[in-house]
């Protein structure tokens, strides 16, 4: 199997599976690399859209994430599925230009300060549905683009790419548990930045509607009947 039209040929009757793209490729099989791009490259890309929220840099990060996936897919042993190790991988790539950028993530191992003990409560791992719904996406987004690195790492993982603890766990190298908590802590943080947005969309449009002039009454110049 030398040629994409092979590989893709491969891959109609079944035959092609990702394993053996996988170890075509670390073979230096430059159209298995190919099938592996076109295979993962929009979830990688959507993966870096919301964690930057500019499509510019997320495709710039989605190339930084599949040139080390050229120069690092040696070291790939089967261990865990392909699409965990090269998400693991995006992940790297995306905290490293953030550290670039500006301060260090929040750690993952970060406890409880007093303020998010005294919060409401919601059941760890469980879906927050006063964080769902009503909202239009662009405020959702604007809200993930202010939270902290590492809790937008755990909320976009989770509640937006639909990965599992087990999985996040996996691709962070850290506890089911700690996964779970950092979530928590998102979910919470992207709580209180929504409230405030709506609490401010509110005031503006009370203020609005205080500079209104009040309406004139109207008089019917018609005689009512007795």
């Amino acid at each position: 199997m030398e040629s994409m039209a092979e590989i893709q040929v491969a891959q109609a009757q079944g035959s092609l599976t990702e394993a053996d793209a996988v170890r075509l490729a670390q073979n230096g099989n430059a159209e298995a690399f190919e099938f592996l791009y076109r295979a993962h490259s929009r979830r990688v890309y959507a993966l870096c859209l919301r964690m930057t929220g500019n499509s510019v840099e997320a495709q710039d990060l989605t190339q930084d994430a599949f040139l080390q996936v050229f120069r690092k897919i040696q070291s790939f042993r089967g261990e865990s599925s392909f699409s965990t190790w090269l998400h693991r991988l995006t992940v790297n790539v995306v905290l490293m230009r953030f550290r670039k950028k500006r301060c260090p993530e929040v750690s993952l191992d970060e406890t409880f300060n007093a303020d998010e003990e005294a919060s409401p409560r919601i059941e760890i791992g469980e879906p927050d549905l006063r964080v769902r719904g009503t909202i239009d996406r662009l405020v959702i987004q604007r809200a993930i683009d202010r939270l902290p690195d590492g809790y937008k790492l755990m909320f976009v993982l989770h509640d937006v790419q639909g990965y599992g603890h087990e999985e996040i766990a996996e691709i962070l190298g850290c506890s089911v548990g700690n996964s779970k908590s950092q979530l928590h802590k998102a979910r919470m943080r992207m709580r209180e930045l929504l409230t405030r947005r709506i609490r401010r969309a509110r005031r503006k449009r009370a203020v609005k509607a205080a500079d209104l002039p009040a309406k004139r009454p109207v008089y019917s110049l018609v005689p009512s009947r007795a």
